[in-house]
């Protein structure tokens, strides 16, 4: 391998060397030494970083190893992914504890531009729980080449709310966000709104397989990447029409990212709605935002508090910014009490029928990273 990238260098070299004017490679050749030399050696730094991460679960590797070559793979790769976040950015996972150590729960989360933050609750989960987090994705991402064998390893499905009620009934832990592709692309990073639309589906998984489910949320999921607010609605037109995801994304920026895991949902199974179930996981996922994410949404913020000693606490001091963030969340449906409180441990919901939300019509789409 070493041999294959001494070789591709020179190559590169070489056709630098016939197509550029040998004036011009000395003109540029201080450039290179002080700004791109530094970038790729702390690129090499940041690789030596995730090696030892990775050799620091070498045991867990090797026993995996010794059970199936793919469940050592599996290993393996999360490994590597919770290096990745460890060292990027200094991701942290609370709320572990209300992860079953067995038997089936679901995950309903908000979705970021891209969803680092599953693969690095993933990898957590693999490393810290010996589980594994199924997943509903998106169709196209089993149409781009190569990436099949993958989603088979990490157990992720397009599936329909049968199959998706079937994995949960086997014991299985499953993820889902109802926003999917739509609520990735173009939620404003500014409210951090959620894009469900008429999605009912998850919904129903939830009362047909009778399990509990965990709301999640990752603060600053959406400053890591971002799309551009330029040309947002014209791209959104797109994909409503065609459901291709042709809008740009920028970004991996180094900032704090900390996963949130409520306490598990209950319902009354027998009684309750679809829509009453929206409701309540909805309603759930926006007090976690209120309660965690600082709004408007900001990079700059983000990258501060990745580098801070005191960026997991939320500095409830700043009146002016809390009120922003109030009145950004109101604008956006949030209601201003939680429907749990600091005692409670599971949330149960009996049936109410004078709350239910009707601006949706039902659909029995997923949603998905």
């Amino acid at each position: 391998m070493f041999q294959w990238l001494h070789e591709t260098i020179l190559n590169w070299a070489h056709a630098i060397y016939e197509f550029v004017p040998e004036y011009l490679l000395w003109l540029l050749l201080p450039f290179f030494i002080l700004f791109i030399f530094p970038i790729f050696l702390v690129f090499f730094i940041y690789g030596c970083v995730i090696f030892v991460h990775i050799y620091g679960h070498r045991h867990q590797i090797r026993e995996a190893y010794h059970t199936s070559y793919w469940e050592g793979a599996r290993v393996a790769i999360a490994s590597f992914w919770d290096g990745v976040g460890n060292v990027w950015h200094g991701y942290e996972l609370r709320g572990i504890e209300n992860v079953p150590d067995e038997g089936s729960a679901l995950f309903i989360y908000y979705h970021g531009c891209l969803p680092l933050d599953v693969y690095y609750l993933i990898s957590k989960l693999v490393i810290h729980k010996n589980r594994s987090l199924h997943c509903v994705g998106d169709k196209f991402i089993f149409k781009i080449p190569g990436w099949r064998p993958l989603c088979k390893l990490f157990s992720i499905t397009s599936g329909t709310v049968e199959e998706c009620t079937e994995e949960l009934k086997e014991g299985n832990l499953l993820c889902i966000a109802p926003g999917g592709v739509r609520e990735a692309l173009f939620s404003d990073p500014n409210v951090y709104d959620i894009l469900w639309g008429k999605r009912l589906g998850f919904a129903k998984v939830i009362i047909g397989s009778k399990t509990p489910v965990i709301p999640m949320f990752t603060e600053n999921c959406r400053e890591s990447f971002r799309t551009p607010e330029w040309g947002r609605s014209f791209f959104r037109w797109i994909y409503e029409k065609t459901k291709i995801p042709l809008c740009p994304i920028y970004g991996g920026f180094p900032v704090k990212m900390i996963t949130h895991l409520g306490k598990p949902i209950y319902f009354d199974f027998d009684t309750v709605t679809p829509e009453e179930v929206r409701k309540t996981v909805k309603r759930e996922i926006r007090m976690m935002i209120k309660e965690h994410q600082r709004l408007p949404g900001s990079v700059w913020r983000g990258i501060a508090q990745r580098w801070s000693s005191t960026s997991s606490k939320k500095k409830n001091s700043d009146e002016p910014e809390q009120a922003v963030s109030i009145e950004l969340l109101q604008r956006n449906g949030a209601g201003t009490t939680s429907p749990t409180s600091d005692s409670e441990d599971i949330v149960v919901l009996r049936r109410d029928r004078s709350g239910v939300e009707d601006d949706d019509d039902e659909v029995d789409e997923l949603g998905g990273i």
